[in-house]
């Protein structure tokens, strides 16, 4: 596989765990463009003598969630589960609103991994309810600075090789040294 090309979604994973189908083209990256001051004089007019960097681009992933059982709904929107014995009969929303925050890894077809230490859900149930479509659960995440100083936002890593911080007993970080190793 050309590993020059980033397609495809595999598996959605927060804090590790997979949380089920994503709706067919709903996936969406987001996010800001680049941010700079464009400073003009009036002796270069239609060009900018000196563009100062302010913000990086930034990613704000958007999906919609189709697999849905009592246990996801949950999982996405907050809420009360309720059973009879041991069986799950139903889900009930939240009184409140909820923050779930957490990391995330979106696994690509194309064999890398998008991976998110922090990112705060906004989640809603949506859809129509029709023979020809689905209930879905519409999710936003915004992404946050890591927990942990000096740990990117977010970074891109092969599936097979994600790095040694990115595990629950690590905190589900990402390495904090920007340089290139062999």
């Amino acid at each position: 596989m050309d590993k020059n090309f980033m397609y495809g979604i595999g598996a959605v994973k927060y804090m590790g765990k997979k949380v089920g189908y994503v709706e067919k083209n709903s996936f969406d990256l987001g996010g800001k463009k680049p941010e700079a001051a464009k400073i003009e004089a009036e002796q270069k007019p239609g060009v900018p003598v000196l563009v100062i960097p302010q913000t990086n681009g930034t990613i704000a992933p958007n999906f919609n969630m189709i697999q849905l059982n009592f246990e996801s709904l949950k999982q996405f929107l907050g809420g009360s589960l309720h059973k009879k014995g041991e069986k799950t009969v139903g889900w009930t929303s939240p009184n409140s609103a909820i923050i779930m925050e957490g990391a995330w890894e979106i696994a690509l077809v194309s064999g890398q991994s998008i991976l998110i230490p922090n990112a705060t859900l906004l989640a809603d149930l949506g859809g129509k309810l029709t023979l020809t479509e689905t209930a879905k659960i519409e999710v936003s995440l915004e992404v946050s600075a890591p927990k942990v100083d000096d740990v990117p936002p977010y970074g891109v890593f092969e599936s097979n090789s994600l790095p040694d911080e990115w595990t629950e007993e690590a905190g589900w970080l990402l390495p904090k040294d920007s340089t290139i190793s062999a």
